[in-house]
């Protein structure tokens, strides 16, 4: 079933950090679709650098890159004080699927561990619950996400 275009995530500013393009670019297209503002990182140093700037409201990195990981990306995310939140929600987008890959993740400091091949609808219900579990929910009338 192919993603109606709405506003789920409307208000919401998402970091994606994929090293493979075609992959990052999907995830930003599914999460556009929804509303969301993407912001696109090729590498952890890429992404670092767009956390300080933008301060996303929530990150997806993808684990298996070249050179730093996404579990380092997201020890060191853990680690910026007061540079950025250090309690950005993230999610782990990656093929290693297995129960060990996902405790790995949490340990990391991932919140939520999703399994590639990806399901564009469960990677926007993830993102909207997880946003939901952040204390991000729709303004009274409107569509823009608030926090609690």
């Amino acid at each position: 079933m192919t993603p109606s275009i709405d506003d789920t995530l409307q208000g919401l500013n998402i970091l994606v950090v994929d090293d493979e393009v075609d992959g990052r670019e999907m995830v930003a297209c599914i999460l556009e679709q929804f509303g969301a503002t993407v912001y696109q990182a090729d590498a952890p140093r890429a992404a670092i650098e767009v956390i300080r700037e933008h301060t996303p409201d929530l990150m997806i990195s993808d684990i298996a890159m070249p050179g730093e990981d996404g579990y380092s990306l997201m020890r060191r995310v853990r680690s910026l004080g007061a540079e950025a939140p250090r309690n950005i929600p993230a999610i782990a987008l990656t093929a290693f699927t297995r129960g060990v890959d996902r405790a790995r993740a949490l340990r990391a400091g991932f919140d939520l561990h999703i399994g590639k091949p990806l399901d564009p609808m469960a990677l926007v219900s993830a993102v909207r619950d997880l946003a939901g579990q952040r204390g991000w929910g729709r303004a009274e009338g409107g569509t823009a996400p608030t926090r609690a």
